[in-house]
Parts: structure tokens; sequence; C-alpha cells
């Protein structure tokens, strides 16, 4: 008996808006060279305790996340991945501010700024 097994695509930890998308690959068209990409983490800091911190990134870690995109590859910290499954990120730019936008539907809270968040 020949049993036909599917393997089914495991989900981005993460996803990426068109316009996130757009951003990471205008960062790689200028990226220092030996980047393989950037790389999305939530480093210890500011008033609620977690922070977003998207960096180049020179070479991927075993526990990394890769997400491929058109424009280049973000790598999700694998310490973080916890933190950020199922959240979604945008770049947002208008007269006065740029940057990348995270709605997480893992943080339980944020400081007044918006710089760090809680889980």
């Amino acid at each position: 008996m020949t049993t036909d097994t599917k393997v089914r695509a495991r989900p981005a930890a993460v996803l990426l808006t068109p316009s996130a998308e757009a951003r990471i690959a205008s960062l790689m068209s200028k990226a220092p060279e030996g980047s393989v990409g950037v790389k999305l983490s939530t480093p210890r800091r500011g008033c609620s305790g977690l922070a977003y911190s998207v960096d180049y990134v020179a070479e991927a870690k075993p526990f990394d996340e890769k997400i491929d995109t058109t424009g280049g590859t973000l790598y999700i910290d694998g310490a973080s991945v916890l933190y950020l499954v199922g959240s979604t990120m945008d770049w947002v730019e208008d007269d006065f501010t740029a940057g990348f936008t995270f709605n997480n539907p893992n943080a339980k809270g944020a400081c007044g700024c918006g710089e760090s968040f809680t889980v």
C-alpha cells in the first residue's frame, strides 16, 4: 500500500506588507558588502522591556527564521520568534517620520512613545 503524504509549507512567522518588502529591497540595494539580508530582533530595552530592531546581517545563525522576499531576505532572530509569531511588519512613511511598524498580537502593552513593548 502506497501512502502519499503531502507536506504543507509552514507559514512565515511574520507577514510582510508589500511596502515592507519594498523597503527591504531598497535596504539590500545599499547594503554593505557581505550582507546576506536584514535581521529583525527584539532586544531588551525601553520602558516596556522589548524593542524592535532591524539591522544588516552578514550570516544567518542556525535558529534564525528565514523569510525570502522579492527584494532580499529577512531573518528573524531565533530567540525573538516566539515574541513575533503572527505579527505583520509594515513600512510607513509620511512627511515627518519613516520606519517599520509592527502589528504584534503577542504584545500585551507598549510604552507611551511606542518604542518598546511587553509580552
